[in-house]
């Protein structure tokens, strides 16, 4: 059975995977700015109290996907350079003799 894994869609999936974990870890920083914006309006704070509710129930949500983004993100860089290694080992393995011996004292 072959196997073909294309290394630039996995260097796209693992750098779109980075930003978007990047993009949970600021995500707190907007709530927070939200929060402000919303104020006291006409001396009630019933909205910025339920923003705040929400934003609370959410941030533990978020960890959670972003805890479990990150995990696949690790096993992606992990393919990717085992990929990398065997395409490298298996280059030397089928090169000629004096490339071998050359690569491996190097």
């Amino acid at each position: 059975m072959d196997c073909y894994i294309d290394l630039g869609q996995l260097n796209t999936v693992k750098d779109e995977l980075g930003k978007i974990t990047k993009e949970f870890e600021d995500a707190e920083d907007r709530a927070d700015d939200l929060e402000d914006a919303i104020g006291d309006p006409y001396g009630r704070n019933e909205l910025r109290e339920a923003a705040e509710d929400f934003e609370d129930r959410w941030n533990h949500k978020r960890d959670e996907l972003k805890d479990s983004l990150n995990d696949v993100l690790e096993h992606i860089k992990g393919v990717i350079e085992n990929v990398e290694k065997w395409d490298t080992d298996t280059a030397i393995q089928l090169s000629a003799p004096e490339v071998k011996a050359e690569k491996a004292g190097a």
